[in-house]
C-alpha cells in the first residue's frame, strides 16, 4: 500500500487575491519598461497651479453653555435657550439639511483648594450645532440673530467654494500645461524632442482663507448688522507628469 499524501493546503480567498494583484502589478510595470523605446529617456516634472475663487458658502458653529447646581438642571435649561436658538437659525431661512449638531455635553464644575480634595460646586451643559450659511451676504444677520436669540458660543466662520470642480479643472489645465512647457525646455536643452506623456499622478489640495470677521461697533443713532469680509480661495492642483523623450 502506498501511503497516504497529506492533503495540499488550500491558500486563503484573501492571500490569493494579495499574490494575483502583486503579480499584475509586476507584470505591468515590465509591460511599460519594455514598451519604452531603445532609444527613449524617461523625465519626470512636477508641476503646481491654482485658480482662485470667492467663496459662496459658510460655516459657523454655534451653542448655548449653561450652568446649575445640578446636571438635570442644567440640561432643562440648555434645553430652552437652545429651542430659541434653533428657531432663530430656521427663522433665518438655514435649511433643515445645512443644521447638524455636533456636540451635547454635561459635565461637573470643581472647586479646587490646596490641601484638599476638589469640590464639585455645580454642572455645565452644553449644545453645539453646526450651520451651513448659503448666502453670505445675510451672514452678518444670521451670526447677530445667533447672539440674540441666546447662543453665547459662536465660532467661525469658515469658508468654502460650493462646487469647485470648475475651478480644480481650471488649475489642473494650468498646470499641465506648466509641465508640457518644463518638458519642452529640458528636452531642447538636450537636442531631443517631448513624443508622448508616459503617465499623469494627480494630487489636488485646497487652501482655504484666513479672513478676519470685523465686529461693527454699535452707535446710539444706528444698529449695524457684523461686518464679514469672506476673502478668496485658493484652490490648487499638482501633478506629477512623466513625459517620453527622443530624437
Amino acid at each position: 500500500m502506498h501511503p497516504t499524501r497529506p492533503a495540499p493546503r488550500r491558500i486563503r480567498p484573501a492571500l490569493a487575491a494579495a499574490a494575483a494583484l502583486v503579480l499584475a502589478l509586476a507584470a505591468t510595470a515590465a509591460s511599460a519598461q519594455s514598451a519604452l523605446p531603445a532609444d527613449g529617456t524617461l523625465l519626470s516634472v512636477s508641476a503646481q497651479a491654482e485658480a482662485h475663487r470667492v467663496p459662496d458658502v459658510a460655516t459657523v458653529s454655534a451653542g448655548v453653555v449653561t450652568q446649575a447646581p445640578d446636571a438635570n438642571a442644567a440640561m432643562r435649561a440648555n434645553a430652552a435657550q437652545m429651542d430659541k436658538v434653533m428657531a432663530a437659525i430656521r427663522a433665518a431661512g438655514i435649511a433643515e439639511r445645512d443644521i447638524q449638531t455636533t456636540g451635547i455635553n454635561v459635565s461637573p464644575q470643581y472647586r479646587y483648594a490646596e490641601n484638599a480634595p476638589p469640590t464639585i460646586t455645580g454642572y455645565q451643559a452644553s449644545n453645539t450645532v453646526s450651520l451651513k450659511v448659503r448666502d453670505i451676504g445675510k451672514l452678518g444677520k444670521v451670526l447677530d440673530a445667533l447672539v440674540a436669540s441666546g447662543a453665547n458660543q459662536v465660532h467661525g466662520p469658515s469658508f468654502e467654494v460650493d462646487k469647485p470642480e470648475e475651478a480644480y479643472d481650471e488649475a489642473r489645465r494650468a498646470a499641465l500645461a506648466k509641465a508640457k512647457a518644463r518638458a519642452e525646455m529640458y528636452a531642447k536643452e538636450l537636442g531631443l524632442r517631448v513624443r508622448r506623456i508616459v503617465s499623469i499622478d494627480e494630487g489636488a489640495g485646497f487652501r482655504p482663507p484666513m479672513p478676519v470677521p470685523m465686529l461693527a461697533m454699535a452707535r446710539a443713532e444706528k444698529a449695524y448688522d457684523t461686518a464679514v469680509s469672506p476673502g478668496e480661495t485658493t484652490l490648487s492642483a499638482n501633478l506629477a507628469v512623466v513625459f517620453e523623450l527622443g530624437r
